[in-house]
């Protein structure tokens, strides 16, 4: 089964097509991060303009470079929440009209169950139950029990500040521009991690898998402002310690979630699971226990469509009453509960 995908949850442009979930035949991904990186975030009406001035060459692009033509598409996918609601418009009503002229099923994707898929991309080895997966990106972290496809059981969510939207911040903080993650990361590579105490946020109970990074972006923010011409190494410092606060909470919370619950694998997924420092400090602390997993390829760690083919092809496999959804009924969400 091959499946045409659309993604624009946010500020990438993204199509592509995967057949039977898994083998990527094209995933063609248009970014605005240079527009965004003006105003240091992501600005809602320029991803807006952005994804309309791109949206039609790069499914274009998609589907020449996949050599298939639309008699050969088996269905369409496309987000349809969370996300920006002009921008996921844009993507919905491409699908729309594609799924109509030519006659396809078009399949509503949730964004963060494509982030979990990722890891099954180009993926050799047979998949193995259950699974505790961390997505962790700009806008969301979300720490979930799969059991089966598309069986989640949501363990932890950001309580306030994603981890990747604290990254940004404190790029801005520290005026090392943006995005955050891969900047931080880089500038990091000078720095002491123990130059800075950072004092993490303790949950318990039914919190205790979630998440929450706004005190630690408040603690930066704190030095930041006591300090006066800060040198390039203090810079360094800063960022290489919050890297590491970050990557610390994180890597603690899925490890002990895996053991938890008897995981067989531990997946990490979303754009920050492309941090070299959060994949060793997880790996470190599995300790050769329980497989990690990440996304074959950085690519499939930011936003992209190919990772939403594959939530479809395997959601319709569960599910395959899900053809039969009216393209006209498909809405916009800008926040919804992974089910």
């Amino acid at each position: 089964m091959r499946i045409l995908a659309i993604e624009t949850s946010c500020d990438e442009t993204a199509a592509a097509v995967v057949e039977d979930g898994i083998k990527v035949l094209s995933n063609v991904i248009g970014t605005s991060v240079d527009l965004h990186a003006k105003t240091g975030g992501v600005v809602p009406e320029v991803a807006a303009r952005e994804h309309i001035r791109q949206i039609s060459p790069i499914v274009d692009q998609a589907m020449e470079d996949a050599k298939v033509g639309f008699d050969q598409i088996d269905a369409i996918a496309v987000t349809h929440a969370p996300g920006l609601v002009a921008s996921l418009l844009i993507g919905v009503n491409t699908a729309q009209a594609l799924a109509f002229i030519y006659k396809k099923p078009l399949i509503p994707m949730h964004h963060v169950s494509g982030h979990i898929y990722a890891n099954f991309l180009e993926r050799e080895e047979s998949i193995r139950f259950p699974i505790v997966v961390l997505t962790v990106s700009g806008g969301h972290n979300d720490l979930i029990l799969m059991k089966g496809h598309h069986d989640f059981q949501l363990l932890g969510e950001s309580l306030d500040d994603a981890a990747g939207e604290a990254f940004d911040k404190v790029a801005r903080l520290l005026d090392i521009g943006f995005p955050g993650g891969p900047i931080i990361a880089k500038t990091a590579e000078k720095g002491d991690p123990k130059a800075f105490k950072f004092t993490q946020a303790r949950l318990a109970g039914k919190d205790r898998y979630s998440f929450s990074f706004s005190g630690l972006k408040t603690a930066v923010r704190n030095i930041v402002q006591k300090l006066e011409n800060a040198n390039e190494k203090t810079i360094a410092d800063i960022a290489a310690s919050f890297q590491f606060a970050v990557a610390d909470e994180l890597s603690d919370k899925l490890v002990a979630a895996s053991r938890e619950f008897g995981a067989v694998e531990a997946h990490l997924a979303g754009g920050v699971s492309a941090n070299q420092l959060l994949r060793k400090l997880t790996a470190e602390k599995l300790n050769g226990e329980i497989p990690l997993v990440f996304p074959k390829k950085l690519i499939y760690c930011t936003d992209n469509a190919a990772m939403l083919a594959s939530a479809a092809y395997f959601l319709i496999q569960k599910r395959p009453e899900v053809l039969k959804t009216d393209w006209r009924k498909v809405e916009v969400f800008s926040q919804l509960a992974l089910k």
